[in-house]
């Protein structure tokens, strides 16, 4: 994606500081050293006299630990600096660099912990570096982020001690930032790239022009045998005298709404990833595709209340847009307002566009409001619903029962699956396509569009 490096998080970089008022400890020697005075003990028994050999060596340890710890510098003298080297995206593994400049005298061990969010990573990140004096050292380490939006990466805690490892101070050095973690842009890569290969991209970018598809306006000819009757233009056939019929092109800028449901049920989680998370993957894919496809593309997020809309547009700057509005949506505990929404969208599209709907249904006797909202848009949109559904429902259904618990269960799961495709039903009955997916939301609803579009249904 061509805004990957836009979207990679600033560097930051910040000096030592003390982490405390006795920010000193005992490094692992002096304990090793304290260790071989333990032989004293054993001649002490037959002769007190090695007590005072104990006492003695027990003393220059600690001497030593405190010439140690004199030789350490202070924690200003030590420089850290975090760079990202990839956008922190959905469960994409991408690498973060840790720098450690020593501007001290003599060369140093530290072990550098970064404090980052569970979201990024399950325990923070501790690194062993040697660096020597008046220069630096460099380590990297991995993340995978688990949850999307913002994440409040904290402060990098660092121990260091000489080469000799008898003493230890301990520093802090403040680098607190913000980054956001977006959807899953290698997913909307893959499908972008499959979209390349397609016939799609090349009738799209090559401005191929196809008479006789779509309904964009071309140019008139003399009718032929086999042209529609409802492309007869009267008027020029009236000015002319014999009949003339009108030649069309595919639309090369169609508007696309991507509408995505934040309300309770898309809290579930498929397979260790919530439903809203694998709605903003898909949403992000198609949104790619479709700006590829010249088309014009706005997003509407919604809960209780519209919290993101994007007015449709095209460009790498919208899609960088697009991708920022929905890596920061989240969930809600309560329903959504689908009317609301639906209200919304027909207020502000006036003419006829695609409005693709990432949703869920309540498993309720009733018509799902959802399914009330998007009906009222058949009318002057073309609706593209999309119903993010269970894998272990499918399966529960098809199971074959081994007790009578089982038999319920399965008769239960049987009639929810039963429910949902009544309703889908009834949604094609009044001119929307309706899909369900659970796991693969992306190729599922990126080869929609694509018939869409090559059908010119829009």
């Amino acid at each position: 994606m061509s805004e990957s490096g836009e979207l990679t998080p600033v560097g930051v970089e910040g000096r030592g500081l003390r982490l405390k008022r006795l920010a000193v400890a005992f490094g692992p020697r002096f304990f090793v050293l304290l260790a071989i005075g333990i032989v004293w003990i054993g001649p002490a028994f037959f002769d007190t006299r090695f007590l005072y050999g104990l006492v003695a060596w027990n003393a220059f340890v600690l001497a030593a630990w405190a010439g140690d710890l004199w030789r350490l510098p202070a924690a200003d003298r030590l420089r850290v600096q975090r760079t990202w080297l990839d956008p922190p995206a959905l469960s994409v593994p991408s690498r973060v660099r840790l720098t450690l400049w020593n501007d001290a005298a003599l060369p140093l061990r530290a072990s550098v912990i970064d404090n980052v969010p569970h979201q990024l990573r399950d325990v923070p990140a501790t690194i062993a570096l040697t660096v020597a004096r008046g220069a630096h050292a460099d380590t990297e380490y991995e993340i995978r982020p688990s949850q999307r939006g913002r994440a409040k990466p904290g402060d990098v805690y660092v121990r260091y001690q000489t080469i000799f490892g008898l003493a230890e101070k301990w520093a802090r050095v403040p680098l607190t930032q913000d980054v956001v973690i977006y959807p899953n842009l290698d997913e909307a890569r893959r499908e972008s790239i499959y979209l390349v290969r397609s016939r799609q991209i090349d009738l799209e970018r090559r401005s191929k022009r196809i008479r006789g598809l779509g309904r964009s306006f071309d140019s008139l000819r003399e009718y032929r045998d086999g042209d529609e009757v409802r492309d007869i233009c009267w008027t020029a056939s009236a000015r002319r005298g014999k009949l003339v019929t009108r030649l069309f092109e595919i639309e090369k800028s169609q508007t696309i709404w991507i509408v995505i449901d934040s309300g309770r049920l898309m809290r579930t989680e498929v397979e260790g990833v919530s439903k809203l998370d694998r709605a903003a993957n898909a949403a992000l894919s198609l949104a790619e595709v479709a700006l590829l496809s010249g088309d014009r593309v706005g997003l509407l997020a919604y809960g209780r209340r519209i919290t993101h809309r994007l007015p449709a547009s095209r460009g790498s700057s919208h899609l960088r847009r697009m991708i920022e509005h929905l890596a920061v949506v989240q969930s809600e505990e309560l329903e959504a307002d689908h009317l609301q929404a639906a209200g919304r969208l027909l207020s502000d599209q006036k003419r006829r566009s695609l409005v693709v709907w990432i949703t869920d249904m309540a498993d309720t006797a009733m018509t799902p409001e959802v399914v009330q909202a998007a009906s009222t848009l058949t009318v002057r949109h073309l609706v593209l619903f999309m119903v993010i559904g269970q894998p272990d429902l499918h399966r529960a259904a098809g199971e074959r029962p081994a007790d009578v618990a089982g038999m319920y269960h399965a008769a239960a799961a049987q009639e929810v699956v039963h429910r949902r495709d009544v309703l889908l039903a009834r949604l094609r009955s009044r001119g929307a396509l309706a899909i369900e997916a659970s796991t693969r939301l992306s190729p599922a609803l990126v080869n929609a569009y694509l018939e869409i579009k090559q059908r010119s249904r829009l």
